[in-house]
This record gives C-alpha cells, structure tokens and sequence, in this order.
C-alpha cells in the first residue's frame, strides 16, 4: 500500500502534520529537501507540501500529479496561490482550521484503488495498422463494460479522432491539456468522448511534442480513472514518446505480413526494449509463400500474442473517413481475446462501464 508523502523542512510544522497522520492511523513518509521528496513523488498516495519549501519544489519541475495539497504558513501571503498553481496542487489550506479536512483526506487516499491496465501499440512499419488495433482494443473495452481511454502519442500519424470520424468532437486536445491552467493531467476529464472511450489526441495545429512530463501525467490519471488505457505510439523513440514507452504495462508490436515490415520491425523492436520488459507480436496477414506468424515470431524473437486476417471492410471504412465497423471481424474477434488477457481481473460486464 503506497503512503503519504510530507515535505516540509520546519521541524514544527512536521510535528503537526506526524499528529494528523497518527490521528488518521496512518504512517507516512517524509521528505526534507526536493532531492528526498522526487524519490517519493511517484508513489505517494498523496503528498502534503508545506509551503516553506513549495518555491524550491516548483522549481525541480517534478512531474505533476493527482493528490498534492499545500499547507499555508501566512493567510496575508496572497502569492501562496501562485506557488500552488506552480506546484499543481489541487488544495491550498491553513492549520489548525483544516486540519479535520486533511486527517480525513490522508485517510482516504490510503485505500486501496485498483488502477487500470495500460497497453501500448506500435507499428513495425509505417501503415502496419497499429491505430486501427488502437481503436479495436478501446471499443472492445467498451463493449466489455469496461472504462476505456485512448491515447494518441503521435502527433505525425492521421489521428484516432480521424478512425473514429469523431475529429470534430467537442472536448480538450493535447496541447490544451498538457499546458493548460491547471498544468498536465488537469482537464483529461474536458477530453472528447465517443461512444464512451475517453479520447487524447491532437488538434490540428503545429503543436508536435509535449512539455517534460506531461505525457507521463496524463497517463497516470487516465490510469486510475480507467480499466484499459490504450496508448498509440509513434515509431520515432524520443521527446513525450519516451514517457508513454515507459508507462506501458505491455507493448504491442504490429507487423503486416511482409518481408521488409519484418525487417523494419527488428529494428523497432531493438529501440522499444530499453523501456518496456514485456513486448509482444501481433501479425497482420495475408496469404504470402514462406511466411507465416509464428515464422515472423521467431524470426523477431518475440512472443506472437495473435494475428488477424486483413479485411476489406475496414481498409474501406479508413478510406471514406468513417469509422471501422470494429464490432464483428478477425480484428474485432482478436481485440476482444486481448482485452480478455491484458485486463486482469476482468470486473463483471457493466460495472466499469463510463456514465
């Protein structure tokens, strides 16, 4: 079970905040300088800030993150507000009034929460399909009654929105998310919905990469708020692609049934491996003399997780800019047994299902 995490380097105010978490029944951990609390930044079940070093926090530009409270020390200081925004803290307080307030919040956020699973998709070659499996796991999460988000992590490729014909869909896109107001991982409640699946992607404007951590935070919060998140990566290892490579729980590599995509996929495979331990193969086939998807397995190294049969339905649905009828099918059919597999414990159909 994760702790709380207080960072404070005034002994008196350390004092009250160990007799609050006493009072909660709670043991935390504590952190007297940045260079201790960015160890246990990531994990904490939620971290209270005093403000004597919310100054020198902000400015190791810590990931942000869900859960960070900061604790006042002069109600006539007006700039506490500006070092909350700073630091993205979602609650600023004041002792002794609050102090009911944070016992019980200490004590909540040690409950346990069960966090969804996150699965990345990246094609071995360009055209490989891995927006369209991207798609396919979503909706298959979806259908299963499980929450689902789907985030697109290249800023290159058509865009999900596009697959799906929902790139007019009201709702926050990257760039908005990412550097709005309430700093990264803040509005991904703003982001578009389509047939309940929680979109992340891009607009339609110049804006190719992400602020430092950024990615990293939207993720986490798409994780706790969802069963499935499905991350569609770009092919190129570097900048925002890094922080989703390193999310992932389990990364599927796509591969067309073709000689030069295998080629091309070694060489993809080669670059993911430094961030993911647990890369799998799904093959995308058509009829080719001396090729088959356990022949490309091996040839790769890699465990083929599954293989679907190319359709003309779905190449033809990404022509006309409608979206794929994802609900029947060889690609349908594999999403689901994957979701089946990546999701576990699958929860009873319908309780995780989005309102």
């Amino acid at each position: 079970m994760s702790r709380p995490l207080l960072i404070t380097a005034d002994p008196l105010r350390l004092d009250d905040l160990l007799r609050l978490c006493t009072a909660a029944g709670i043991d935390p951990q504590v952190a007297h300088d940045p260079a201790a609390a960015r160890r246990a930044w990531p994990a904490a079940s939620v971290v209270v800030v005093s403000d004597d070093l919310a100054a020198e926090l902000s400015a190791t530009r810590l990931p942000r993150r869900r859960d960070v409270v900061l604790v006042g020390t002069d109600r006539d200081d007006a700039s506490v507000w500006q070092r909350a925004v700073e630091l993205g803290a979602e609650h600023v307080l004041f002792l002794p009034d609050a102090e009911g307030w944070l016992v019980e919040r200490i004590a909540a956020a040690a409950e346990p929460c069960r966090e969804g699973a996150v699965v990345g998709v990246i094609g071995g070659r360009g055209g490989a399909g891995a927006t369209t499996l991207s798609v396919a796991l979503a909706g298959a999460a979806q259908r299963l009654g499980l929450r689902s988000t789907l985030c697109d992590l290249d800023p290159l490729g058509g865009g999900v929105d596009l697959v799906l014909g929902s790139e007019a869909a009201p709702g926050l896109r990257w760039p908005d998310i990412s550097v709005g107001p309430t700093g990264p991982g803040g509005g991904l409640e703003l982001a578009p919905r389509v047939d309940g699946v929680v979109l992340v992607t891009w607009d339609r404007g110049d804006v190719t990469d992400l602020p430092p951590g950024a990615c990293e935070s939207v993720l986490g919060w798409a994780r706790r708020s969802s069963d499935l998140v499905v991350v569609d990566l770009p092919r190129s290892v570097a900048g925002h692609a890094v922080e989703g490579l390193a999310a992932v729980d389990t990364l599927l590599v796509v591969v067309p049934l073709e000689l030069r995509a295998v080629a091309s996929t070694a060489r993809v495979a080669t670059s993911v491996a430094a961030y993911v331990d647990d890369v799998r193969l799904v093959v995308r086939s058509r009829p080719v003399p001396g090729l088959d998807a356990d022949f490309v397995a091996e040839t790769l190294g890699l465990p083929l997780i599954g293989s679907y049969k190319s359709e003309r339905s779905v190449v033809s649905d990404l022509d006309r800019g409608v979206p794929p009828a994802l609900g029947r099918g060889h690609l349908a059919r594999l999403a689901t047994r994957l979701v089946r597999d990546l999701v576990d414990p699958m929860p009873e159909r319908g309780t995780g299902a989005a309102a």
